[in-house]
């Protein structure tokens, strides 16, 4: 987002916070915000009208409140329009900031209820299962499958085994994704809610699993290095041969023996 975009995502976010101290009820919030994007998504027009710099930040709030009042709750009402009074760069940043304050209710939803270590966990070993199945992902990416058979896939696959915020938000990878595969929606949601909970993720790629004295020590190690908690993805990938690849964000550093081999064949090849 530039920076126009980034000042009303971030009032956006502090209303979020507000509402959420508020007493509504998080679940309905969400999914109503959920809604919200999805009416967005369809109406390129609507989106224009309410994302126009050249409009009145009072008129555009009336306009939500015509939208949704008697559909939605106050608290939703209230959120979006502050939402459209705020200027944006680009109307697809009105959205996407919405659906992100629909996923942070999620993830807050599973902080209050202690899960929230649980809920990345799972959503990250769903994708890596997805990733890992290519009957699977094509099924899941598939745009000809309809979106109710693939959602029936996904209540199969999780269901007993996730908690309820992970269940949602895979579901919502499946229906909605907003343009993305269903990876990148997950790691979007993976990066939401890290955020939320200001701390980093980094999927850590080995051979063999890390002893738990490894474990911790690596963990400790990148907290200190970007200065915040961050957390642990394991994936086992035999084929990496021995060695460790980190991956926090965009910074990759592989030091596994298959990153070496191929720097080896490239050198004798030049």
């Amino acid at each position: 987002m530039l920076g126009v975009s980034r000042a009303a995502h971030d009032q956006v976010r502090a209303a979020l916070a507000t509402a959420l101290d508020s007493g509504v009820d998080w679940s309905v919030l969400s999914e109503e915000l959920f809604s919200v994007v999805a009416l967005l998504d369809s109406s390129s027009m609507l989106r224009r009208a309410l994302a126009d710099p050249s409009r009145s930040p009072q008129g555009k709030k009336a306009l939500v409140e015509r939208l949704l009042t008697d559909k939605a709750s106050p608290a939703t009402v209230a959120l979006v329009g502050e939402a459209v009074a705020q200027r944006w760069s680009d109307e697809q940043d009105l959205t996407a900031t919405l659906d992100q304050a629909a996923v942070e209710t999620q993830v807050a939803i599973a902080q209050a209820s202690g899960s929230a270590d649980e809920l990345e966990e799972q959503l990250f070993r769903f994708e890596r299962a997805v990733a890992g199945n290519p009957d699977l992902r094509d099924a899941i990416g598939d745009p000809r499958l309809p979106v109710e058979r693939k959602l029936d896939l996904v209540q199969r696959l999780l269901a007993d085994k996730a908690n309820p915020q992970t269940v949602r938000l895979a579901r919502q990878a499946v229906a909605a994704p907003r343009g993305k595969r269903f990876a990148q929606a997950i790691d979007h949601y993976l990066d939401v809610a890290a955020k939320r909970r200001e701390q980093l993720s980094a999927v850590v790629t080995v051979a063999t699993a890390l002893s738990t004295q490894q474990h911790d020590r690596l963990e400790a190690a990148l907290s200190r290095i970007y200065s915040k908690p961050v957390t642990l993805k394991m994936v086992i990938d035999p084929e990496v041969l021995g060695g460790i690849r980190v991956q926090v964000g965009d910074e990759v550093v592989d030091g596994t023996i298959v990153r070496r081999l191929d720097e080896v064949r490239r050198l004798l090849g030049s």
